[in-house]
């Protein structure tokens, strides 16, 4: 893979993304700046990426006075690793949310998609953000009859819900059709640049941005939150969590799945880059668009998407690269990342007030592949619940809901899933390939003297063991070889070859184990 870019921002894996390279730029202001031990914030928002730093905007705009709380940096998260789509179509089609919600929740969603790209195309031109922000047209295509069938229904249900559609007759990109529709107002943009531009304006107010300060646990009292980090207490009124699944076991981490997106940043032989956005129908899907950095133009290709912990991602990143080669003439691969998202069961975000918490805890997640739509609407929402302020999505979106109908099914599915990595992980029998086979860079699960461990071993030599029993729920975490991490398959936890948390939901480190020299390789 070619990359000889400097000056990386750090993201949650050893991969990298073409967006790392836009450094953080927030002014003359440096992080922290206006913290106060023991004041008491009207709002603390845990993480850094598009859902938190919206929503603290908002609510410093509205005059509250607001901390951002993120564990690593800025962006760290799927901000960072995200193929920077713009849509208004979604993961959930519209047919499938006609069906379980009725017409009215698809008109509603379809406003909610026009809203979020109002306020993106919004704060570009207020803030001056230089961010690449484009729209685009974007093609949907059918490649056989039976996915032509589903996509006249989805032609058919977006015009009813109000977006503009309308079939068309020559796709984007050089792949054998059926039928293809074309969706008009889409979008594009370079997303660490765009949440930079938020962040300088978030701290111009007066906000407070804490990086590598991660919340531990919290309490509540009397109207108050106290949140603990490693090295301070922040108390607020109120309370967001802006990190896919709040920490701990709660309602979310059961209506949620965690999956992983595939994308490469391609150099092309003969220039032919699309200029627009296009996907097919297939199980798992791809999809296509181009974007220029340093006056270089790169296809970004993703796809092949798969639950966290569930597939070997060394082999999927080979699929899409086939996949990509088959239809375009690939001169070099010069990134190639993956970012996690979470499906929710009834395939619409959750929302609000975080079921089973003290009032005044919110919630966003359950984004699907759409993450920076629905976190930009997710933010104006969640600022509205803490003004007290009507929002006309809030009901569709709360995360107190439980339609049987569109989410039980996979919800069932889903949780058997979770329930059997509990069981099958810890108790295999079967033997896994000694220490001394254990080759540089590589990490695996063996029994070593009647226990099941994480085993690393570095380019150096040096084998790195941990207690492989997520922090979180207690499920067995996996080796991701493409990505240098040990990966949780129930819930999505992410820990680097030490055992450091990455991603949450957990919070605490994988415990490290001693092994005495001479049982080393």
């Amino acid at each position: 893979m070619e990359n000889s870019k400097q000056n990386i921002v750090l993201r949650d894996s050893t991969s990298t993304s073409p967006w790392q390279e836009a450094s953080w730029g927030g002014g003359n202001q440096p992080i922290g700046v206006g913290h106060q031990a023991g004041k008491l914030y009207d709002c603390l928002v845990i993480g850094a990426g598009i859902t938190g730093i919206t929503t603290a905007l908002l609510l410093q705009r509205a005059g509250l006075s607001c901390v951002i709380a993120e564990a690593r940096q800025a962006g760290f998260g799927t901000t960072g690793g995200t193929s920077a789509h713009l849509n208004t179509f979604f993961d959930a089609t519209y047919p499938e949310v006609e069906s379980d919600f009725g017409e009215q929740a698809a008109k509603l969603l379809a406003a909610g998609g026009k809203q979020a790209m109002g306020m993106i195309e919004g704060f570009v031109k207020e803030l001056n953000i230089d961010c690449d922000f484009e729209f685009k047209s974007a093609w949907l295509y059918a490649e056989n009859e039976k996915e032509s069938k589903q996509l006249q229904k989805i032609l058919e249900a977006a015009q009813r819900a109000g977006i503009a559609v309308e079939s068309a007759e020559e796709n984007l990109v050089p792949v054998p059709f059926d039928s293809v529709i074309r969706f008009k107002g889409q979008g594009q943009f370079h997303p660490l640049k765009y949440i930079n531009g938020l962040l300088a304006e978030f701290l111009k107010l007066g906000g407070v941005l804490l990086e590598n300060t991660r919340i531990r646990e919290s309490s509540f009292e009397d109207g108050v939150f106290a949140a603990k980090s490693d090295a301070d207490m922040i108390l607020t009124r109120k309370m967001v969590y802006a990190t896919h699944i709040p920490p701990g076991i709660n309602l979310m981490s059961l209506r949620n799945a965690p999956y992983r997106s595939y994308v490469l940043g391609l150099k092309l032989k003969d220039g032919n880059y699309p200029d627009g956005l296009a996907y097919d129908m297939q199980e798992p899907y791809h999809y296509f668009r181009t974007h220029v950095i340093d006056e270089q133009s790169y296809l970004i290709v993703g796809g092949e998407d798969h639950k966290t912990g569930h597939d070997d991602p060394e082999a999927t990143f080979q699929r899409l690269k086939d996949y990509a080669g088959r239809y375009y003439a690939v001169e070099s691969v010069v990134y190639q990342w993956s970012a996690q998202y979470y499906v929710p069961v009834d395939g619409l975000p959750y929302v609000g007030q975080l079921p089973g918490a003290a009032e005044g805890t919110y919630v966003a997640t359950g984004f699907n592949g759409n993450g920076m739509m629905f976190g930009t609407l997710s933010a104006k929402i969640i600022s509205d619940l803490v003004l007290d302020k009507e929002n006309e999505y809030a009901s569709l979106f709360r995360p107190s809901r439980m339609k049987p109908v569109a989410g039980f099914t996979e919800f069932v599915k889903e949780n058997a899933d979770v329930a059997w990595h509990f069981i099958a992980d810890r108790f295999s029998s079967s033997h896994l390939q000694a220490l001394t086979d254990l080759k540089p860079g590589e990490g695996k699960l063996v029994d070593f003297e009647g226990k099941k461990l994480a085993i690393y071993k570095d380019d150096a030599g040096k084998v790195t063991a941990l207690n492989p029993t997520c922090t979180h729920a207690g499920c067995t975490v996996q080796f991701n070889a493409a990505e240098q991490s040990w990966d949780c398959p129930c819930h999505g936890g992410r820990f680097d070859v030490s055992g450091k948390v990455l991603t949450g939901p957990p919070t605490i480190d994988l415990e490290t184990v001693i092994i005495s020299y001479d049982k080393q390789p």
